[in-house]
């Protein structure tokens, strides 16, 4: 009886937690077409320094005309691709990693390292401004979700197990980047 009442207990957190979510996203997303006027500051890796944009919250529908399946899984529906299966896992060019839901800069290749998980991994954002977090409890666990700041997309996860300077590991989706060369 016991063992019973902590699996319902487990599930209806879980879809607590999952209806919380989806009513967050659209209590905030826009009621206009297109985006809020809300803006942040951002660094801009061309630019050279902080730049001012427009925070980029669109409807569910609108995300899934801009977006592959794949993409929207990822950024929107906080999906995870396979391990070893990301078309940016191995990618070794200089270059910046953009958010492929708005094109904010998120990561740089000389922040990129090996880590063996079988997603990129970065020690660093291009700006802390530029990365958001929340803690996620999915999975019967709690971890710190990283976020795109300029569109609330869904990245991957940071954890405290990665190389110096910061001790950080952002384990990214492929999917939730676009690669610039530089």
């Amino acid at each position: 009886m016991e063992r019973r009442r902590f699996v319902l207990l487990v599930a209806q957190t879980w879809v607590m937690g999952v209806v919380g979510t989806f009513a967050l996203r659209s209590a905030t997303a826009s009621q206009e077409p297109g985006m809020t006027e809300d803006r942040i500051r951002v660094y801009s890796v061309t630019a050279g320094g902080y730049i001012e944009v427009e925070r980029m919250l669109l409807s569910e529908d609108a995300w899934r005309q801009r977006l592959t399946p794949e993409q929207y899984r990822i950024l929107r529906e906080e999906g995870t691709e396979r391990a070893f299966t990301g078309a940016l896992l191995d990618n070794k060019e200089q270059g910046v990693y953009r958010c492929a839901g708005c094109g904010n800069d998120l990561y740089l290749s000389e922040h990129k390292y090996d880590s063996g998980s079988g997603w990129p991994s970065f020690y660093q954002a291009v700006a802390p401004e530029n990365v958001s977090t929340r803690v996620d409890r999915r999975l019967f666990m709690a971890r710190n979700e990283l976020l795109c700041s300029r569109c609330d997309g869904h990245l991957g996860h940071v954890f405290a197990d990665g190389p110096p300077p910061t001790g950080q590991r952002h384990c990214i989706n492929s999917g939730a980047l676009t690669f610039q060369p530089l």
